[in-house]
């Protein structure tokens, strides 16, 4: 049985030699497929998806990660989206024949080997940590780069993995195990940050929000508007097609438009059916009707055209 697990980890950076180069190491890993990645300068960030087998998508990953490393100097690093390191968040999502405790696994050893390797104090989040109150990216990644110096030296705050030290140049590292996600974003027609960050506000977990989205908001220089950055961590419980009405509410309330949105990474296709399944009031959409999920069944069966 083919086993696929997908990696996505996040780098802070927007540099085009600095992203080619975190690439080519990607590239150059066997067995591992690099399928997607974006970046831009307000976020300042560079997104990968990768995918392969356990061993080629944990080489892919770390193999990427130490490039990071020496490639990205946190201390001239600027930008819109939470962060606390170079290496910033690397999760583990199982996808065919893997399961979350494979994932898990995965996660733990990026994690020791990076921090052994290279210095870099390691968290482990969601899925990967077994404490609680430390599960949460918002909880590790509070205070950002700028506070860390300070949080690392508390107690509660220790690393799983690595010296409870701060690294001026690196930051530190988040891994972890999850689900797939989705990450959507939506450009609204103003570029008023404030009354972004309240409709962002509206959509967040933590802020009254659905329980599993987290929204923040950003402004678009180069195209003078602002974001809605949203990860929606599950989007069976929570569908898509719920947090984009809700967003046209809160839009609608500040008398803002709607102009475009864009999936940060792969759209994942259940999240696709459901948005289509509502807004085209289809019945009984499922996988085996998606004409090319259906020819790939057939053919894994052993079907074959003549």
């Amino acid at each position: 049985m083919t086993e696929i697990v997908e990696c996505v980890p996040n780098f802070s950076t927007s540099d085009p030699k600095v992203v080619e180069s975190i690439l080519n190491e990607v590239r150059k890993t066997r067995n591992a497929f690099l399928l997607d990645h974006t970046f831009d300068s307000y976020y300042n960030r560079l997104v990968v998806s990768i995918v392969g087998n356990k061993k080629s998508v944990l080489d892919a990953a770390l193999n990427a990660s130490f490039k990071a490393v020496k490639l990205i100097d946190m201390r001239r690093h600027k930008g819109q989206h939470p962060r606390l390191g170079a290496v910033d968040v690397v999760p583990f999502i199982p996808i065919k024949n893997t399961t979350l405790e494979d994932c898990i696994e995965l996660a733990r050893k990026f994690g020791k080997t990076l921090a052994e390797k290279c210095g870099v104090p390691v968290y482990l989040y969601g899925e990967a940590q077994p404490k609680l109150e430390r599960k949460d990216l918002d909880w590790i990644r509070e205070g950002e780069y700028e506070k860390l110096a300070e949080n690392i030296t508390k107690p509660e705050r220790k690393p799983d993995f690595g010296p409870a030290k701060f690294n001026p140049k690196s930051g530190a590292t988040i891994t972890g195990a999850r689900k797939l996600m989705a990450g959507f974003n939506v450009n609204l027609g103003t570029s008023d940050l404030a009354v972004a960050k309240k409709i962002a506000k509206a959509l967040h977990a933590k802020k009254g929000g659905f329980s599993n989205v987290k929204a923040m908001a950003a402004f678009i220089p180069e195209k003078n508007i602002t974001q809605i950055g949203m990860s929606i961590n599950d989007f069976e419980k929570t569908p898509l097609y719920r947090v984009f009405e809700l967003l046209k509410v809160e839009c609608a309330r500040y008398n803002v438009p709607i102009i475009g949105s864009e999936f940060c990474g792969m759209a994942p296709l259940k999240a696709l059916m459901d948005v289509a399944a509502y807004y085209l009031k289809v019945d009984n959409l499922t996988e085996d009707r998606v004409l090319e999920i259906a020819i790939h069944n057939v053919m894994e069966k052993g079907g074959a055209f003549e």
